[in-house]
């Protein structure tokens, strides 16, 4: 006689559990849009939105009283522990890409109106010469959290601080011991287990190189980790006779760079590692860059580029996934 009573209490408890489902927050950072999806009930938005303050407030240049701009100002700022992670981080990167990737690169990116502070009227050599002998990232130091660098000098983590605030919002969604998620950033992503609704591993896209602003995708992958891209044809100029110039300054030249890589996406352990190896190979181009590669296996790259019939080739480095 107690079966049915069994029977009910089952069907009750099956009733009252959790159909898999996302939640999904986007919005605006970084002057670009972001969108966090989570296997979990609770909205975080208000404490993302809190989470980029803090990191804005540290790393703007866009902001002129953030640190950095401070810190540009030859202000004395005591820096907090994100400046001190990015700034750690890009010293590696500087370091084992030979300078390829340089924070100190920014005045040079302002003026070739890539960066906050708008262009140089009639840029030309001596200019470009003037600004170079402020660049080196190797002349630049943290010392009691302070910035130790030369008058002249600009820093810009524009080209890490993306993929930093990925890894920033993952870092906080697993201290809600949520294990399903996606954070993207500015085309920067980091993602975690599954897409519970699908019930299958994360797919992203890799987008095919267009310069009119459409947008397509050459190849969808599963992911589980940390992927940033790098490419020319989402921020260029071009000049009056048609020439398009890069926003990846060649740290060696002090010019847009010169090459037939168009696109770089780089997966990496963490989204600020992956962000900053997407810049410097793009300077770097395919020769230098598969170099590099065979001694950094846990890097994993994938290069779209022009060949010299002006069609589209791609290469998969270290295993990157082909599908």
């Amino acid at each position: 006689m107690k079966q049915p009573y069994f029977l009910l209490v089952f069907l009750f408890v099956l009733s009252c559990e959790r159909t898999p489902h996302n939640t999904k927050i986007y919005g605006e950072v970084f002057g670009t849009s972001y969108s966090v999806i989570y296997d979990a009930d609770t909205d975080y938005g208000k404490q993302f939105d809190s989470i980029f303050a803090i990191i804005n407030k540290s790393m703007s240049t866009y902001m002129p009283e953030s640190d950095i701009s401070k810190i540009n100002r030859n202000e004395t700022v005591e820096v907090d522990d994100h400046f001190i992670k990015v700034f750690n981080k890009s010293k590696e990167i500087y370091r084992f890409t030979e300078g390829a990737f340089d924070p100190s690169i920014g005045a040079v990116v302002n003026a070739w109106d890539f960066g906050p502070d708008g262009a140089i009227a009639n840029l030309d050599s001596l200019k470009i010469d003037s600004l170079m002998r402020t660049v080196g990232f190797n002349r630049m130091g943290i010392r009691e959290r302070r910035v130790v660098k030369e008058k002249q000098a600009f820093i810009d983590f524009n080209a890490i601080a993306k993929g930093y605030g990925v890894d920033v919002i993952a870092y906080f969604l697993e201290s809600k011991h949520i294990d399903n998620y996606l954070v993207e950033i500015g085309g920067e992503i980091h993602c975690k287990g599954l897409n519970v609704e699908k019930q299958q591993p994360w797919k992203v896209g890799v987008e095919m190189p267009h310069f009119d602003g459409t947008q397509s995708i050459v190849k969808a992958i599963a992911l589980d980790g940390s992927m940033a891209t790098s490419g020319t044809y989402r921020k260029f100029r071009t000049d009056s006779i048609g020439n398009r110039f890069s926003h990846i300054i060649d740290t060696k030249t002090g010019y847009p760079s010169k090459t037939n890589l168009l696109s770089v996406s780089v997966i990496a352990e963490d989204c600020m590692t992956a962000d900053g190896y997407a810049t410097a190979f793009k300077s770097m181009g395919i020769a230098k860059t598969q170099s590099f590669l065979s001694a950094h296996p846990e890097l994993k790259v994938f290069l779209i580029f022009e060949n010299d019939n002006q069609e589209l080739e791609t290469l998969s480095l270290n295993g990157f996934p082909m599908d």
